[in-house]
């Protein structure tokens, strides 16, 4: 996975995999669980659902809903309902399978997270170490470029390439935490995956 898009695809399926949802429902669990830090418009994801009823991973079901509250002039209106295909499933597996690159670099990370307690331990591990070597590289990178050029930054760009550090200092500490606890639970033998939250 290595576009926005893909990372879109996997996020919709995720969601469709815990239930089926319709598009309004769909967008504010996009928007809310993977806290992205920018909002996905609806000329985003109809699209892309566009795209994956095409492949054939979701299809669509019209169902009834009821609008207003009173028994007298109650409408009733058609809801376009989207749900995992098999196909979806299989999808939806094979992208959690994967561990390359693309899994732990930015744009993907919070995505496979979000859906981690569908992951086997051994890819989840893989795709920690992953993040934090990137990160611990970047961290490097960050640091010798602030050494060079802090002579001549003033204090508020300092303080924003200080605060670039510090929140990479912490992610790298946090995903070391996370490994530690993966590496714990697979001594201990089969546990109950339950998803971890990013605090």
């Amino acid at each position: 996975m290595a576009r926005r898009g893909d990372s879109l695809e996997l996020a919709v399926l995720g969601l469709l995999h815990e239930s089926p949802m319709h598009g309004y429902e769909l967008r504010k669990q996009l928007n809310a669980v993977l806290g992205w830090g920018r909002l996905l418009s609806y000329g985003s994801l109809y699209p892309a659902l566009k795209r994956m009823l095409k492949a054939g991973w979701i299809a669509e079901q019209s169902r009834t809903g009821t609008a207003g509250t009173g028994s007298v002039g109650v409408s009733r209106r058609q809801r376009i309902v989207y749900e995992l295909t098999p196909a979806g499933e299989a999808r939806f597996a094979d992208l959690m399978g994967q561990a390359g690159p693309a899994a732990w670099e930015d744009e993907n990370f919070d995505v496979r997270f979000a859906f981690f307690s569908r992951t086997d331990m051994e890819i989840r591990l893989r795709i920690l170490e992953g993040r934090r070597t990137r990160l611990e590289e970047r961290l490097e990178r960050v640091q010798g470029q602030l050494e060079r050029t802090q002579k001549q930054m003033d204090r508020y760009a300092m303080e924003l390439q200080r605060h670039g550090v510090e929140s990479v200092q912490r992610e790298v500490r946090w995903l070391s935490d996370l490994i530690a606890a993966e590496r714990d639970a697979g001594d201990q033998g089969p546990v109950d995956n339950q998803p971890t939250e990013n605090a």
